[in-house]
């Protein structure tokens, strides 16, 4: 199996700065794209960044140039360097990958358990 652990949410003031680290491990043969979503309170989980294997990234038009997402191939692991920070971010935050397992030739999507970013006004 695989599993994708998240870690740095926290309380933060308004135009503060959190970075967030997710790892992923186990029967790893490969990560496609790796990724960051966020669901806050009554509203539907949306993508915040991606990042491929040969860093080609994407974000979200509510965290451009405020939000850099990066990734180590080496290390399976996937982070987001969020500066700026509005009361508006505040929401759970999930780590995505799409891992290719040994024995297996497809990606499956695999999701970490979430963790709380709060920003205070």
């Amino acid at each position: 199996q695989v599993q994708l652990v998240e870690s740095g949410g926290g309380l933060v003031q308004a135009g503060g700065s959190l970075r967030l680290s997710c790892a992923a491990s186990g029967s790893i043969f490969r990560i496609n794209v790796m990724g960051w979503y966020r669901q806050a309170p009554g509203k539907q989980r949306e993508l915040v960044a991606t990042i491929t294997r040969t860093t080609t990234t994407t974000y979200a038009e509510s965290v451009k140039g405020r939000f850099t997402i990066s990734r180590d191939n080496a290390k399976n692991t996937v982070s987001l360097q969020m500066n700026s920070l509005k009361p508006e971010d505040t929401a759970v935050y999930y780590c995505n990958a799409d891992v290719i397992r040994f024995g297996y030739g497809y990606p499956q999507s695999y999701w970490g358990q979430g963790t709380q970013v709060t920003v205070s006004s």
